[in-house]
């Protein structure tokens, strides 16, 4: 790949994800190399109430150790957060900026209060899980040719986790902020008829208006429940074609 080609690509990814890509590969590199210190760059409240190192909230969901074997982890950390977050800003936050910054914002404030030191993991997973939840008929492929339903992926990187020695707890509380997301912001409103318990401020509207004449991508809320049903009485699906590879 030349260079005009790593600019067009890199010019070419959403305005929220490009920030958050972008973040994600400047901060732990300029760890690595030695211009900060990564303990001054994850999460401590202490030093964030008392030595008013603001930073930090911010940083350690940047944040992400490349010694040892955590250089692997973190590249896949951010395929998924290149992959799965750009589907989601092309998709059903296509030209609306302002409620794709307000979904991050919102799982960076919930882990934020759990307090993990470091918050990509979950993040990345938050983020994922809503993309699967929006599309979750959708068939994907995982590693060696399985092929499953997108709901089910979450869980499957949760497994694969733990099975490696991760742990799974940071992707565990990642799917669970992201339901928290899915459920406040789709699933309570539109499928359980119950008032919308989440809004975009208005000020980030003023920041990132919305645009017009994007193109529709994979994502729809869910349906409601409290619908009329069909006449003919068969069930309302999606027909998501040939399905979709995670290294598409």
């Amino acid at each position: 790949m030349g260079s005009n080609d790593i600019g067009d690509w890199y010019r070419g990814i959403p305005q929220m994800t490009k920030y958050w890509f972008t973040g994600s590969v400047i901060v732990p590199l300029a760890a690595k190399i030695g211009i900060v210190s990564g303990m001054s760059l994850i999460l401590i409240f202490e030093k964030v109430v008392y030595s008013f190192q603001i930073w930090r909230p911010i940083t350690s969901v940047l944040f992400f150790p490349l010694s040892g074997p955590g250089g692997f982890h973190y590249l896949m950390n951010l395929y998924f957060l290149y992959s799965y977050s750009t589907r989601l800003e092309t998709g059903i936050f296509d030209g609306k900026p302002a409620e794709m910054a307000f979904l991050l914002i919102f799982n960076w404030l919930c882990l934020v209060i759990i307090g993990f030191a470091l918050l990509m993991d979950p993040m990345v997973l938050s983020v994922l899980y809503v993309w699967c939840q929006l599309n979750k008929d959708m068939v994907v492929s995982f590693w060696f040719g399985t092929q499953f339903k997108a709901m089910y992926l979450p869980w499957v990187l949760l497994a694969f986790n733990m099975i490696i020695g991760q742990g799974g707890v940071m992707e565990l509380v990642g799917i669970i902020v992201g339901h928290l997301y899915f459920f406040l912001m789709f699933k309570y409103p539109q499928d359980f008829g119950g008032a919308r318990l989440l809004s975009v401020p208005n000020i980030l509207y003023k920041y990132f208006p919305n645009r017009r004449g994007g193109v529709s991508g994979f994502g729809v809320p869910p349906s409601s429940r409290r619908a009329a049903p069909n006449d003919n009485g068969d069930n309302q699906r999606h027909n998501w074609g040939r399905g979709f590879n995670l290294g598409d």
